[in-house]
């Protein structure tokens, strides 16, 4: 009998459409089980591997430990991606061939006390989608790839802190995101209400105490506040009042949107040229005066002022996308300690309400890229996709700049602003 059991997102579908789009996001780092079975399998020109293309790229070594990842091809799809957009391993040999990265994609594993909380990667356009079988109904596939990935020791991993210092125990952590969910439930108001909700209960978490309260006491305390943020922003707020991000702010937010819109694969130049280039749109993010540096293909240069004025109302299903969107990341365990660069759960939870301006700055340039002055479904589920890509995921969003780039922005109460800002 397995020694966890597992919490998953009710609220989630997902099945594989095919659509190929993990094969061309993502590095895919292999185990040495996975290496030692691929290179059994003597791959060939006849089968469709160039003569001479190595299918694994070491990474490390020199004073720290080697690890490999599956070669790209030079339009930074893998290696065994073929010209029908399928997998060579898996046409070829069977799904259980393939390396483990691959066949637990889009599923995440997180602990969760005595639990294992489950996320999906929001990278995958039909889990943004909602397409699929209800993740539910899939709970015998789901506890499989949890048996081969999650330590033994998964109940022993110790909670994420709730601020810099300030650790409870696994019970009072999850009544901590049991609020924050809930908090995102509410659907009687659009999600960047909720959004504002969060962002004022996670402030007055942030300046609270908690020695002298744990159990039904914590609970009550933690509602209480949740009450008085729901309270402070109604359905009717006026968030066209809400005054614009400063400067400072908005230096620091488009530069840290620049980078979750960059498709950030290890296909990616790491020459001297190519970092030169990245300190450049770097610089240029940081200004934000002439023409936005297309990170990557499916953006055109376009002035900044046109990403900053109204775009209208979002489409009808944009709220449905985010909500599902926070909430599974919520309830995974996806947004603080070890799932999440071992950020305490306030810094967090600023983390992932940053998302909602991202995301929407994000849809903004592929609608302007495409002409257009307002936003459409699709320019919301391409968003989503480009920034989950590197949320959690991409190092440099681990790094103390970054870190230090989001407390900031938390600070100077800008997280709010921007919210409001890129949600007109």
């Amino acid at each position: 009998m397995s020694h966890f059991s597992l919490e998953l997102p009710t609220i989630q579908n997902w099945s594989c459409h095919s659509c190929s789009e993990c094969c061309k996001q993502h590095g895919i780092f292999v185990t040495a089980e996975d290496k030692a079975r691929i290179e059994r399998q003597e791959w060939t020109a006849a089968d469709g591997i160039p003569e001479g293309q190595p299918l694994f790229v070491k990474e490390g070594g020199w004073l720290g430990k080697a690890w490999y990842r599956l070669a790209h091809q030079p339009d930074g799809s893998c290696v065994f991606l073929d010209g029908e957009g399928l997998c060579r391993v898996h046409a070829k040999y069977g799904e259980p061939e393939k390396p483990i990265a691959c066949r637990i994609y889009p599923y995440a594993f997180h602990p969760a006390g005595s639990k294992v909380a489950v996320s999906l990667r929001f990278s995958c356009p039909s889990v943004v989608e909602n397409r699929g079988r209800s993740v539910t109904e899939q709970r015998k596939e789901i506890r499989e790839y949890a048996n081969q990935v999650v330590p033994a020791n998964v109940r022993e991993a110790q909670p994420p802190e709730i601020t810099p210092g300030c650790r409870l125990g696994w019970p009072d952590l999850l009544r901590f995101v049991e609020v924050l969910d809930g908090l995102f439930a509410a659907d009687d108001v659009p999600v960047l209400i909720r959004l504002l909700r969060t962002l004022s209960w996670a402030g007055l978490i942030e300046q609270s105490k908690f020695d002298k309260l744990d159990g039904a006491r914590l609970g009550e305390f933690l509602e209480i506040i949740a009450t008085a943020s729901s309270e402070a922003f109604r359905a009717d707020t006026p968030i066209g009042e809400i005054a614009p991000p400063s400067r400072i702010g908005r230096s620091q937010f488009r530069l840290m949107a620049g980078q979750y819109a960059r498709k950030d694969t290890y296909a990616s130049d790491r020459s001297l040229g190519g970092r030169l280039r990245l300190l450049r749109m770097a610089l240029a993010l940081t200004r934000g005066r002439g023409s936005v540096p297309a990170v990557q293909e499916c953006f055109r240069e376009i002035a900044f002022g046109d990403l900053e004025r109204p775009f209208g109302p979002l489409p009808a299903d944009a709220d449905e996308m985010l909500t599902r969107y926070f909430r599974v990341k919520v309830q995974g365990m996806h947004f603080c300690g070890r799932a999440f660069y071992g950020v305490p759960l306030v810094e967090g939870v600023y983390s992932l309400t940053l998302m909602y301006p991202v995301v929407l700055w994000i849809a903004r340039w592929l609608a302007a890229s495409d002409g257009r002055t307002s936003l459409e479904t699709a320019d919301i589920v391409n968003a989503i996709t480009i920034a989950d890509h590197n949320h959690g995921y991409s190092p440099a969003f681990g790094t103390w700049g970054f870190r230090r780039r989001v407390k900031n922005l938390a600070q100077l109460g800008d997280i709010a602003k921007l919210c409001a800002w890129y949600g007109r």
